[in-house]
């Protein structure tokens, strides 16, 4: 693979390659990362330009086994302007994984990727406007219900 390839150019194949899925055991830190990059994206922005802040997906639900990514949910005003979210979170290291076939608001981020695979502590933030996301419920269900995290786990394990 070229060392000058742009991440966001590269294949589903050639990224699966460069940072393959890892499963790993449960991290008491992973609130932690969470909560620090919340108050550090909080810090970019008006207070009237962020709705919330969530931590989202299998590293948000207690106890199971997960990809050591920290999923975040960032629900915005339909006040702002997507240039910003951009610009505000580029300047924190995120890099935008434009999507055709999702415009924005619907509008992804990461961070902790390099052309020489995993930098550190990775994070996927997931920009959307208030309400129009489905996870929180999805996170709550698990958090609440013990037994279907663990066959969520599970299913994980088995993909």
């Amino acid at each position: 693979m070229s060392s000058d390839k742009a991440l966001h150019k590269m294949t589903y194949r050639e990224l699966g390659e460069l940072f393959p899925i890892i499963i790993v055991e449960p991290d008491e830190n992973w609130k932690n990362y969470f909560n620090n990059e919340k108050e550090s994206i909080f810090e970019l922005f008006e207070e009237s330009e962020i709705k919330s802040i969530e931590h989202i997906g299998s590293t948000a639900i207690p106890d199971i086994k997960a990809k050591p990514t920290i999923d975040i949910l960032m629900e915005v005003s339909d006040k702002i302007e997507t240039k910003k979210i951009i610009e505000k979170l580029k300047s924190i290291g995120y890099q935008y994984i434009q999507r055709l076939d999702n415009p924005p608001p619907h509008m992804m981020f990461v961070k902790g990727y390099s052309l020489q695979g995993f930098n550190g502590q990775t994070y996927h933030i997931h920009v959307r406007y208030k309400g129009d996301w489905d996870e929180l419920y999805f996170r709550d269900y698990l958090r609440e219900n013990r037994q279907f995290a663990n066959e969520y786990e599970e299913l994980k394990l088995e993909l």
